[in-house]
Formats: C-alpha cells, structure tokens, sequence
C-alpha cells in the first residue's frame, strides 16, 4: 500500500540511547532533562524567544481560547482540521466563519473586519498546508480592534515568512508533533509566545496552574510530554534536513510531472520559505476527485481528502455558507508525500492522475 503519508523514524538504537537517559533518571515526566533538551534544540533551530513541548497539537489552542476566548466569538477558517473548530465550541466559545482565498486557502483576510461583533474576542487562522496567512493584515485588524490572535500552525514546523519562523506571529502560536508531521514526538505539539506576560500565563496553564508545588498562579490543565516523546523527538530532530530535502524532491517531481491544465496546485504565499508539508491538488469538480480517488485505490494508493468536510457544515458549528472553503473541500486531495516513496510510484500515481482527468 502507499498510504498518504508514512512515519519517518530513526534507527531505534538512537532513540533507545535517550530513552536510556530518562530511565537511569528514574524521570518520565514532569518536564525532565530530555524535554528541557528538546525545547533548547528547538528554539535554536527555529530561531524562536519561547515555546513550550505539550502533550499533543490540539491543547495549546485550548489553552490559548482558555485565555483569550472568554466565551466569546472567535473569528476562524472554516478550511482546517476539525481540531481547530471543535477547540471554539470545546471551550465554550462561538466560531464565527469568514471564508477563504481560492488560490492560498488561507482565510481570507479581507472578509474578517466584516465579520466582527461587540462579542469577538479573537482570531483563530490557519496556516494551511504550511501556507501563511496573511498575517501583517490580520495583525492590523487585530489592533485596530484590540482583538487577540492565535494561529493553528500545525502544519508549519521549519516555516518562515519574510525571513522569520512563522511562529513568531500572533499572540500564540501552536504546532503539532503527531506522528504525521514533518517533526514528530509520536504524538505532542507545542505553542509559541513572544509576550513575557502571556508566555507566563501558558506556561503555568499547561501544568495544572502550578506556583512551585504548593501555590497556583491560576486554573491549569495537563498538556505536559513526557520524556518518551521527547527521547523520540531529540532522536528525529537531527535528520530534519533529510527529510525536507527528500520532501522536496517529491513536491518537484510531482510539480514537473503532473498535468496542470486539469489539476490546480496550492500557490504558495510570497516571501515564504516552505516546508513541503503536504501536496494537495484541486480538481474540477467532486466527481472527478471521487473518479481519481477510485482508480487510486484500486491500485492500492491511498490519498486522503483533506480537509473535508468544510467545517461550517459540521453539526455542532451551526456556521453560514462558506461557498469558497465548500467547493475547494469537495474537490481537494492530498497525495503521498513522505520520505522513501519510490520515484516508480509517483510516476504511477501521476500517470492514473492525468489519464483519469484529460
């Protein structure tokens, strides 16, 4: 089977060496050695001020609309994971939708001020794909209305925009460390602060409220990794230029192979550095996606559609119509991407590609 994405992993005598560190320590959790290691080695590498590891993707924008959402309607993208939906309702606030742009599907930054209300209290936006919103603009109108902004920045391990992390934008940023991503802890995440008063405030909501072991800043949840996930990040982090790098010949192989007279690529914001995180395409209509998809399957290739459906069409979003995020969710589809994928099997999965849509 070529599946859609595949783990990659280090040898496992290099990740032992780490899990060996944390068991002569008698010290799994609780922000050890190796946890400490990692985020070091990642603020380095992503050339960041703050960051904290957590226990999965979905929990720093928890903590963040804990924060900042106050109940309130947070203005969002209905084209993400349904992660970034689910954590509005989740911390009982309101997401209110604005529609996304065609070609970055991103939100569309020239719909938000349009859609913001005495009640809005933030803005949730996703850098989709790894691809960044336009985030000068979202930080103008956040001002002008003294709103906050968090971005689900998932998919963005290793981007920049005008030649710094994307990170480093936004009240908070948070990223995933799942198994699927370009870095990975097996499961984990992490959020990003550049505002000493606010980083405060994360840091001590991940870990219970904690002010030493018997005092408390405040309310806190358990969004802590432990050092099993952090020896497995520490043992992935080193090869991260290989697996761009493989990642990125990839992406070419398919930008110079595929047939874009019947298929749209994502466009890339300007003055971004790329991740290759994923390789979506966009068909003309449902049909031929679903057509594609099944002669796919039926030699054992796997793509995924996502991201679908469009989250305002979900139960518990009670969202408007969002024509745009609609038609891109029904005609997108991600194809396999990972590091060791065969340059025989991308000629294969792009050969039934443009046949079953010339």
């Amino acid at each position: 089977m070529i599946p859609v994405t595949k783990t990659f992993l280090p040898p496992q005598e290099e990740y032992n060496s780490y899990v060996k560190r944390a068991w002569d320590k008698v010290w799994l959790t609780n922000r050890g050695e190796l946890t400490l290691e990692l985020e070091d080695k990642l603020k380095n590498l992503l050339d960041v001020s703050n960051l904290i590891i957590t226990n999965n993707g979905t929990i720093p924008i928890q903590i963040a609309l804990k924060l900042f959402g106050e109940g309130g309607e947070i203005i969002t993208t209905p084209f993400s994971y349904v992660a970034t939906s689910a954590a509005i309702v989740w911390e009982n606030c309101k997401p209110v939708f604005v529609d996304i742009n065609p070609d970055y599907l991103t939100i569309d930054e020239t719909k938000i001020e349009a859609a913001i209300t005495p009640k809005t209290t933030a803005i949730l936006a996703t850098h989709v794909f790894g691809n960044p919103c336009d985030v000068i603009t979202i930080e103008n109108i956040a001002k002008k209305h003294n709103l906050k902004v968090i971005y689900d920045a998932a998919h963005c391990f290793g981007v920049k925009f005008n030649n710094q992390s994307v990170f480093n934008f936004g009240d908070v940023s948070t990223c995933s460390f799942h198994a699927t991503k370009l870095f990975h802890t097996g499961e984990g995440g992490a959020m990003f602060c550049n505002d000493a008063a606010i980083f405060h405030q994360l840091y001590y909501s991940h870990n219970f409220g904690h002010n030493g072991p018997l005092a408390f800043h405040g309310l806190g949840i358990n969004a802590k990794i432990s050092e099993l996930q952090s020896a497995l990040g520490l043992a992935v982090l080193p090869y991260m230029n290989h697996i761009i790098s493989e990642r990125k010949n990839v992406v070419d192989f398919y930008n110079n192979n595929l047939n874009f007279n019947t298929v749209k690529s994502l466009k890339i914001r300007e003055n971004t550095e790329w991740n290759y995180s994923y390789y979506p395409v966009i068909f003309d209509s449902e049909e031929t996606l679903l057509r594609v998809s099944e002669a796919l399957a039926n030699d054992n290739i796997i793509p995924r559609r996502y991201f679908y459906p469009s989250l305002n069409t979900i139960e518990y979003t009670k969202g408007e119509k969002m024509p745009v995020s609609e038609s891109i969710a029904s005609r997108i589809l991600c194809l396999p991407l990972y590091v060791g994928i065969s340059e025989t099997d991308l000629e294969n999965i792009i050969q039934i590609i443009n046949t079953q849509t010339a």
